[in-house]
């Protein structure tokens, strides 16, 4: 999954997209409100953290622009632990939830893995279950008739994808988009090998190739 994380404080910054990328998520990084403003519609972005207090444009601004252009992708806003009217006011310009500084890493990782599985329509359970497959996002592996299934990095941010994505045709390079930040070189080969992989772990029969469009998980939509 791939997410934009908009924050001008840069330690905290690191720290959070080094623990993004732990947990298997492409995060972008912007620390100004216009290139926010910008880059958060013209990229496809799974969901994105957006601070309040931004330089350039401030955050509500961006936010409630964003969703006057019609964006939909879910929003989690941080906000300063004793501004209460911040928080009411990013509910209202369109914000899906939103988080208090400070917080610990955690329970942003918590709120970004509930907020993208209602996006999908998934129940926010323990575990992501799609075709007969557990998946433990936590600990990165997943569960099979029984049976723990080992899985590297790659696999892993493929496989988290494709289940909250069942039944549904996904190219190449919508994959590729999804799976990798801005400052990754995209190659479609990789996504090909990942894909065969998995089918080598967890059976052929969950993941269809259709030539020439891409591949579908777990049949038809």
């Amino acid at each position: 999954m791939r997410l934009l994380l908009v924050e001008d404080n840069v330690p905290l910054a690191d720290e959070l997209v080094a623990s993004l990328s732990r947990q298997g998520y492409a995060t972008d990084w912007l620390a100004d409100g216009r290139d926010a403003d910008y880059q958060g519609s013209s990229e496809p972005y799974d969901l994105i953290v957006l601070d309040l207090g931004l330089p350039g444009k401030p955050g509500l601004d961006v936010l409630r622009d964003w969703r006057a252009r019609g964006l939909a992708t879910p929003v989690l806003i941080l906000t300063a632990r004793d501004s209460w009217s911040e928080r009411i006011e990013g509910l209202k310009a369109g914000a899906d939830d939103y988080l208090t500084k400070p917080f610990h890493p955690e329970e942003l990782l918590l709120r970004i893995q509930a907020l993208l599985r209602r996006a999908h329509g998934v129940a926010n359970q323990p575990l992501l279950q799609v075709g007969g497959l557990a998946l433990d996002e936590a600990r990165q592996h997943c569960r099979k008739d029984g049976q723990d299934v080992e899985l590297t990095a790659g696999e892993f941010r493929l496989l988290r994808y494709f289940m909250l994505h069942p039944g549904q045709l996904l190219s190449k390079t919508q994959l590729a988009e999804h799976l990798y930040d801005g400052e990754t070189e995209r190659d479609s080969n990789v996504i090909e090998v990942h894909v065969n992989r998995l089918r080598g772990k967890l059976g052929r029969e969950l993941i269809e190739t259709r030539r020439g469009q891409g591949y579908r998980f777990g049949g038809a939509a």
